[in-house]
């Protein structure tokens, strides 16, 4: 199946992870799951962060990380892969990106996720703003 969804709602990565495998994979072929959750710090570069706006280019994020995970696919035996990124505006805590995928071995699957989280941190399709009090007293958007 491999899937790409971009949210503007807060997630729960452990429950879409479930739901994902209960509706798309077959019981019994995959021997190992391998998951990256990403969330939003209250800290950047020594300055406080009190939120984050996150904006993509609809259609060009989903195509670039649908080819990150053909990459994938074509480096690694993976069976499944699912890759979840937020954008709007986003607090500390919340989750930013789940990225999983599923092999019948452990390394596969490992080898898989560290290369799409990298992969896609390097595209620039999900550009930040960030809500900042400085270490300097001053407060704003960067």
């Amino acid at each position: 199946m491999m899937a790409v969804l971009v949210v503007d709602h807060v997630f729960n990565p452990w429950q879409a992870i479930q739901d994902y495998q209960a509706s798309f994979l077959s019981s019994g072929q995959c021997g190992a799951t391998s998951v990256f959750v990403g969330n939003m710090r209250d800290f950047n570069a020594g300055d406080t962060v009190t939120a984050m706006w996150l904006e993509h280019y609809p259609g060009m994020t989903e195509k670039q990380i649908s080819q990150i995970i053909e990459q994938a696919k074509q480096k690694w035996q993976i069976l499944d892969m699912l890759i979840m990124h937020r954008v709007g505006r986003v607090t500390p805590n919340e989750t930013l990106v789940l990225v999983a995928a599923w092999a019948s071995h452990r390394g596969d699957a490992i080898d898989a996720v560290h290369f799409a989280i990298e992969a896609f941190k390097t595209s620039g399709t999900v550009l930040e703003k960030r809500a900042v009090n400085r270490r300097d007293g001053a407060v704003g958007c960067y």
